[in-house]
């Protein structure tokens, strides 16, 4: 008898630690899924912002370089209406990049959509067990 309660013992621990194991195992995949998403996250925010520096020196040296060369142009006969022009032409250049920066921002992917998908995948696993 000491020897089946034994041996019944020996398949409950067994079970116990494979089921230990799975749940680690569970629990390490999500984990790396977690930092997959804040990496690709990371690196998509990084190259963002490096991109708009880049973009905003260039556009800014440039615009400053045009702005002076058409005001020296145009010096002696409609200096007003170009410095009046240009300065409409860069409120709404600025006015339109804003907009097209929110609506990038809006249009973002979910963070951490891959790790969600994979929970819920697993509860609706763990729910149609019998």
């Amino acid at each position: 008898m000491a020897e089946k309660i034994s041996g019944e013992s020996k398949g409950l621990f067994n079970s116990l630690s494979t089921f230990a194991a799975t749940l680690v195992a569970i629990a390490q995949t999500r984990l790396e899924l977690l930092s997959a998403d804040l990496e690709e996250d990371r690196a998509h925010y990084l190259s963002l912002l490096t991109l708009v520096l880049v973009a905003l020196f260039c556009l800014g040296v440039g615009v400053v370089l045009a702005a002076i060369l058409l005001v020296v142009v145009f010096w002696d006969t409609q200096r007003i209406l170009v410095l009046g022009l240009l300065a409409g032409l860069f409120l709404t250049g600025g006015i339109g990049a804003g907009w097209f920066a929110m609506h990038k921002a809006k249009t973002r992917p979910k963070i951490f959509a891959a790790s969600l998908l994979e929970l819920f995948k697993d509860r609706q696993h763990l729910v149609s067990r019998p």
